[in-house]
């Protein structure tokens, strides 16, 4: 297969690849700042973890403070913030024709995530925090500089400020490297999205307790420990456009898969396909399919009987795909100490990726996927995306008996990470990064398509094109790298 070269951006518009993070492939540079290294960071989390007190506790329904049932059965807050746990009923032809209703966490709201940078002896250092979520695995995860919905920092909950939120709403103090709103997980939510950005500064910035810089090296080796960096800090990573590496930088790597990786990042060496096509079969895909979705009462998807509710939970009765559940938590360093809700606990999922090296140019294999609560009918997604353990006869996806199969020497990422813990009791996927062999087909299945890595940035600048979980695998694939 011959790949395109030169101008395939250009075809897009406004779609570009150029960004303005400078200097961030200089590997020659030491990492000099405030962090000595991996070892230190472990050390400085294992103490954030000793130092304050958590706990979290499943109640009935009837002991969240502040929630209750509405007349249409959805469990919502006194204060008509936050979210709400409401029924959704689904049409769509993806893959094959079906209908069905289910819970669906609704909230209107747009976040913010947001990520500071700084330099230090002229190295990028980014600014994360340790933070408690009541959903984590681990109760302690690394998320960005702010993550914060709009109920947290305009203070609906009438706790503590934000930490560094001036850094990315107002007059900003910076230079905004990424600024997108992005998509959440479209099985659980309806059309929710975060903003998400990274911003460059050169304040002199306070470093307060429980917050530490951090270089992209040093996250793309913390990236490959399950369950550390959480989704917000992954999605946010993702977006931020690392530039060009310099011609001389590629040619002086020695690993064919790596200089490959390095490859994708600039146009110069060509893809398979122009943005402009690229573009072209995620709309088609969106014409194509039909997704039609209707908010309707929870009570309605109860009536049905598929879905049961009870004192402590919202489940079906073969325990397939998730169940609503209601926390109490108590967190000492939380902008409110204590709190109660509802979390949504899924089963355990799979994201894979296959990449191919093309004409010396690594490409990820990325399928336009249909999902209950997606805004705009579908997304790109990773190659396979689905709970293994739920897959009946018929319903398995194409690659995945290839994925699980794969030999060890062609696996180049393996990891379990967690959902986004605010929202999610225990959601964790284990994500692979799968290189593809010479019989592995460089003509697409209908409805996947071949994307370099700086197709994917430049895809990332805008709003819905790559859901959560291929964010996440590209995240980890280019932290990787340095």
């Amino acid at each position: 297969m011959t790949l395109a070269h030169g101008t395939a951006t250009q075809a897009a518009g406004e779609l570009h690849d150029h960004g303005p993070a400078d200097g961030f492939w200089d590997f020659a540079r030491p990492a000099g700042g405030p962090v000595a290294g991996i070892a230190e960071f472990r050390h400085w989390f294992a103490r954030q973890a000793r130092a304050h007190r958590y706990a979290v506790d499943r109640v009935p329904f009837s002991a969240l403070s502040g929630w209750h049932f509405d007349a249409d059965g959805d469990l919502v807050h006194e204060s008509g913030g936050f979210f709400a746990i409401s029924g959704l009923r689904v049409r769509t032809d993806f893959r094959r024709p079906r209908a069905w209703a289910q819970p669906v966490i609704v909230q209107p709201e747009i976040g913010l995530l947001g990520i500071l940078v700084k330099r230090f002896d002229g190295v990028p250092h980014l600014l994360m925090q340790a933070k408690m979520e009541p959903g984590n695995v681990n109760t302690l995860q690394l998320s960005p500089t702010v993550q914060a919905t709009r109920s947290n920092y305009t203070g609906v909950h009438r706790g503590r400020r934000v930490p560094y939120v001036e850094y990315f709403m107002g007059p900003r103090r910076g230079t905004v490297l990424a600024d997108s709103l992005q998509s959440e997980q479209g099985w659980w939510f309806l059309h929710k999205r975060n903003r998400n950005m990274v911003v460059e500064t050169r304040d002199e910035v306070p470093l307060l307790d429980g917050f530490s810089w951090l270089t992209l090296a040093q996250l793309g080796e913390l990236l490959t420990t399950d369950n550390l960096v959480n989704m917000d800090s992954r999605t946010v990573l993702s977006t931020l456009a690392c530039g060009e590496p310099a011609p001389g930088l590629v040619d002086t790597v020695a690993d064919p898969y790596r200089r490959a990786a390095l490859r994708s990042l600039a146009p110069r060496y060509g893809s398979v396909h122009s943005l402009h096509e690229v573009l072209r079969r995620l709309t088609d895909s969106r014409a194509r399919h039909e997704l039609v979705q209707r908010r309707v009462p929870l009570r309605d998807v109860l009536d049905e009987g598929l879905w049961r509710r009870t004192e402590t939970g919202i489940a079906r009765p073969d325990g397939r795909h998730f169940e609503v559940i209601g926390v109490d938590v108590r967190a000492e360093r939380r902008e409110v100490g204590r709190w109660s809700q509802p979390l949504v606990a899924p089963v355990a999922g799979l994201s894979g990726l296959f990449v191919k090296r093309i004409d010396g140019v690594l490409h990820l294999l990325l399928e336009a996927r249909v999902e209950a609560g997606t805004l705009n009918v579908c997304e790109y997604a990773p190659s396979v995306q689905c709970s293994p353990s739920h897959q009946g006869a018929g319903e398995r996806p194409e690659l995945l008996d290839r994925l699980l199969s794969a030999p060890r020497e062609r696996i180049r990422y393996d990891a379990v990470q967690s959902e986004e813990g605010g929202r999610f009791h225990h959601a964790v996927t284990r994500n692979l990064i799968v290189e593809a062999d010479d019989a592995f087909a460089a003509v697409e299945p209908e409805g996947y398509c071949w994307v370099t890595l700086h197709q994917a940035q430049a895809l990332l600048r805008h709003s819905n094109y790559l859901n959560v979980q291929a964010r996440t695998l590209i995240a980890c694939l280019q932290l990787g790298l340095f």
